[in-house]
């Protein structure tokens, strides 16, 4: 089982950062949340903080575990390790990998398809959305 560090990474509005699937990758066109795959030696934490940099050329920090869930698709089995996780420095993420990237309130998540990996934390930010007003 592949373990996939995720960053749930919010601005000062609340707004979750949220990418597209490139194609030619698996489930392309499908929206996510920063992060992937675990690689041998690093923690998750570490995974994240490598793959914010890779994905959209910035720092993090990474912050509170939130939950896990495990997916089995056709390309594989995943864990999912979803953490709170906050750029440094103010910096504007770069989009080097998605087809694009948005700034999403917890509440429209839903507009957006996603994988069904991330039913389970969509629900959460958005309760936890609810409770902070």
């Amino acid at each position: 089982m592949k373990i996939v560090g995720t960053a749930i990474i919010t601005d000062a509005e609340g707004r979750v950062l949220i990418g597209q699937r490139p194609e030619g990758k698996a489930l392309p066109g499908l929206w996510e949340f920063p992060g992937g795959k675990q690689e041998d030696g690093e923690t998750v934490e570490q995974c994240i903080v490598r793959e914010i940099k890779e994905e959209l050329d910035v720092d993090c920090l990474v912050g509170d575990f939130l939950m896990e869930t495990t997916k089995s698709y056709p390309h594989g089995d995943f864990r999912l390790m979803f953490y709170r996780a906050a750029i440094k420095n103010a910096e504007q993420p770069a989009n080097l990998v998605h087809q694009q990237l948005r700034w999403v309130r917890p509440e429209d998540l839903e507009q957006y398809p996603f994988p069904p990996a991330d039913v389970e934390i969509i629900k959460y930010l958005q309760k936890a959305a609810k409770q902070a007003v």
